[in-house]
């Protein structure tokens, strides 16, 4: 894909989170006017308001899973699509104003999702301490640099944009997590597909009965399109309602990924598409016998001759 063309584009603030060095690793970030906000949902509408180009936001995480406020955030709303992924390494530090020991520490601030990742660290490290939740990982470092408490986990970016000094650095409960971060624009055509790519969308079902949630992967499974990510979450307009969040390998260019959409389309309620894009890691996907697009273009031609009387 070409560079990020010049522009605002909005993230997870304040300075110093995760969402600021995943906005960085993108082409053409030195060229970009970042624009920090207090939550994920402010990214969106910052997007959507038409006052930032685009929006870095967390979408999951290797070992806590996906983000909610970003999952319920491109579910509702003026609609989003997603156009970039990023994969970054997650590494955590325990950041301090200068002069403060571990003794010291009697109050520990991050966002929940963060927290959840260094628990078992904390425990044994500050078993004293007692947890803030924080709207982020540099807005918990912001509120230490502040006196408001006493310690923050962050990433190590956070310590040099608000002078913190580190206690305890790499302090993660499980090495080598990952975050996957997502680009978001106003809707327009996809990018045009490359040897790997993912489509996500918003299915939500029409009705609950047996086997709802089985005939909306079967349209999947028939035409080979593999999921690599699949997750319930709450409508909010009533217990047991809820809407599917789903990735899916594949470009909707493809005639296999357009006919599962184009079935999903009749069979739910709502059906939201939150784009086509390349995957980071580049996998590509894997194509079954009989769902290449000549094979789609093959048996739609062998059903025009029947109906021709040929």
């Amino acid at each position: 894909m070409p560079g990020i063309p010049p522009g605002r584009y909005a993230y997870l603030g304040p300075r110093g989170t995760f969402c600021e060095a995943a906005l960085r690793t993108m082409p053409g970030a030195d060229r970009l006017d970042p624009l920090p906000c207090i939550s994920v949902s402010d990214a969106h509408d910052a997007v959507r308001a038409g006052e930032a180009a685009g929006a870095v936001v967390p979408l999951e995480n290797s070992v806590e899973g996906s983000v909610a406020e970003t999952l319920d955030g491109l579910a509702t709303g003026d609609p989003l699509h997603i156009v970039r992924e990023v994969l970054l390494p997650v590494t955590f530090t325990l950041l301090a104003r200068p002069g403060t020991s571990l003794d010291d520490v009697k109050t520990v601030t991050t966002m929940p999702h963060a927290e959840a990742q260094v628990r078992g660290w904390l425990r044994a490290h500050v078993p004293a301490a007692r947890f803030v939740p924080a709207p982020s990982t540099a807005d918990g470092a912001r509120m230490v640099a502040a006196g408001e408490y006493d310690a923050a986990v962050a990433a190590p970016i956070a310590g040099e944009h608000y002078r913190l000094s580190a206690l305890a650095e790499d302090i993660a409960d499980n090495a080598g997590a990952v975050t996957r971060f997502v680009l978001v624009r106003q809707p327009a055509a996809p990018p045009p597909p490359s040897n790997a790519d993912r489509t996500t969308v918003i299915a939500f079902i029409r009705d609950d009965h047996p086997g709802a949630l089985l005939e909306l992967l079967t349209e999947f499974a028939v035409r080979g399109v593999n999921l690599t990510r699949i997750e319930s979450r709450p409508t909010g307009v009533g217990l047991g309602r809820y809407y599917f969040s789903i990735d899916a390998e594949g470009h909707i260019a493809s005639a296999r990924v357009a006919e599962t959409l184009a079935a999903l389309r009749r069979e739910c309620a709502d059906v939201r598409f939150l784009g086509s894009y390349p995957r980071a890691d580049g996998v590509a996907a894997t194509e079954r016998p009989g769902t290449a697009d000549v094979d789609f273009t093959d048996a739609h031609a062998w059903v025009e001759a029947l109906r021709r009387g040929n």
